[in-house]
């Protein structure tokens, strides 16, 4: 996977066959005890390693669009204006920096149900952002997301229950803990796979060296470690990568076996 562009809000790979492109919808600022031991309590001491922007983690939201030239998958879709702060939302000025039509996009695939990844389905004047939208593609257990504002993409909505392919190149495959529908995108190119995850690695200075640790927000916290633990391991074939909401955008990078957990080395540098 190469490089071969970027933005204020997003960055361009080569990956053999198909184009992916890193969105940045913004960023979102959450207290450090919501990272938990495997107790499910808050963790007794933050490594230095971590960094803090006043006494708050800083996660980065990303989306990421994958096209063969023809056919396209927009992967997850950002916070919209539903969380009234200005650092969010920036998903539709991403698109159009790098010169991606959303009247084209008729494939949407979320990784799950929560705010910041399916409410860039509606804009903040209340239109559908992607107007030739014909499938959302979701898992079978966050479907109950699409009423009130969402309602209106109700009727295109792909239950996701088990392994499917949404086309020749992308497959979804469900992995649920942090949601019941969680959900990852397996992309695979001439060259190699990347596995676009939503909430599987909220911490990224921290879940890789310590993959055991969790969220608070994980539904299931112990199905969620489980569902890390055999992604990261599959993540360290050859030509593998991953793409994550949470990673430092523009998110994408490889991952290697370090101790007892992983290194993750990103390809391209972040986007500020």
């Amino acid at each position: 996977m190469r490089l071969i562009s970027t933005g204020r809000h997003h960055a361009t790979f080569d990956f053999g066959d198909l184009q992916v492109v890193s969105l940045r919808d913004g960023y979102i600022d959450m207290p450090p005890t919501r990272l938990r031991d495997e107790d499910g309590r808050p963790l007794a001491e933050l490594p230095a390693a971590v960094p803090l922007v006043g006494d708050k983690l800083r996660l980065s939201v990303n989306a990421f669009y994958v096209t063969d030239g023809t056919r396209s998958v927009l992967i997850d879709t950002g916070a919209s204006d539903v969380w009234h702060d200005p650092t969010m939302g920036l998903i539709y000025d991403a698109l159009g920096e790098a010169g991606i039509d959303r009247a084209q996009i008729t494939d949407v695939a979320i990784t799950h149900r929560h705010e910041d990844h399916v409410s860039g389905l509606i804009t903040p004047d209340g239109s559908e952002a992607f107007t030739g939208l014909e499938r959302v593609w979701i898992g079978a257990g966050d479907t109950s997301v699409f009423t009130g504002r969402l309602e209106p993409i109700r009727d295109r909505v792909v239950p996701v229950s088990e392994k499917v392919a949404i086309n020749d190149w992308a497959t979804a495959i469900p992995a649920p803990g942090h949601t019941p529908g969680h959900t990852v995108y397996d992309i695979g190119s001439s060259t190699g796979h990347l596995l676009v995850w939503g909430d599987t690695v909220h911490v990224p200075t921290l879940q890789f060296e310590q993959p055991n640790v969790s969220w608070e927000l994980d539904g299931d916290q112990s199905q969620a470690r489980t569902a890390r633990a055999s992604l990261l391991e599959q993540l360290t074939r050859p030509d593998h990568y991953v793409a994550g909401a949470h990673l430092d955008s523009p998110g994408i990078a490889r991952v290697t076996p370090s101790g007892d957990g992983y290194t993750l080395t990103y390809l391209a540098p972040s986007l500020t």
